[in-house]
């Protein structure tokens, strides 16, 4: 089996909100779209928190998403050094966002659910999902299908 032809990671600094929530659109997109040997995922953290927000859990439990068993990762060098388009949540590269690579990037500037209330984590999980279909209409054109 060849390798997928597009890598992207979903990176922020504890990866237990925003880039979790990003990575569980973007696995289904990628499911319902048929992409599974055309798109890699990859989600990680510069600091990662030792487990997913529990708000965050609740709100993706809320459309349907199980996050209960998952659990940030630290993103090492290497991994975004074989990655694209790396699509950070809303940290600056330069400054609480320490991580480098040389792909394509794109920052979403997505407000931090933790710390804020049931709707504001409501706005900020539709917010992403409506980026992450964006991402994929994209996508979809940009990758070279595999049968």
């Amino acid at each position: 089996m060849s390798s997928p032809s597009v890598r992207v990671a979903f990176i922020c600094v504890q990866n237990a909100g925003r880039s979790q929530m990003a990575t569980a659109f973007a696995e289904q997109e990628r499911r319902e779209r048929g992409l599974e040997n055309e798109v890699d995922i990859l989600t990680g953290g510069t600091q990662p928190a030792e487990y997913v927000h529990e708000i965050v859990v609740e709100v993706m439990n809320e459309a349907g998403f199980d996050l209960t068993e998952r659990t940030p990762h630290a993103i090492t060098p290497d991994e975004l050094d074989q990655t694209d388009i790396v699509v950070t949540m809303g940290c600056s590269a330069s400054t609480v966002c320490p991580a480098r690579w040389s792909g394509e990037n794109r920052d979403w500037a997505l407000d931090d659910p933790d710390g804020r209330n049931l709707d504001e984590v409501r706005e900020i999980r539709d917010e992403v999902r409506r980026r992450v279909r964006e991402f994929f209409d994209e996508l979809e054109q940009r990758v070279v299908r595999r049968v």
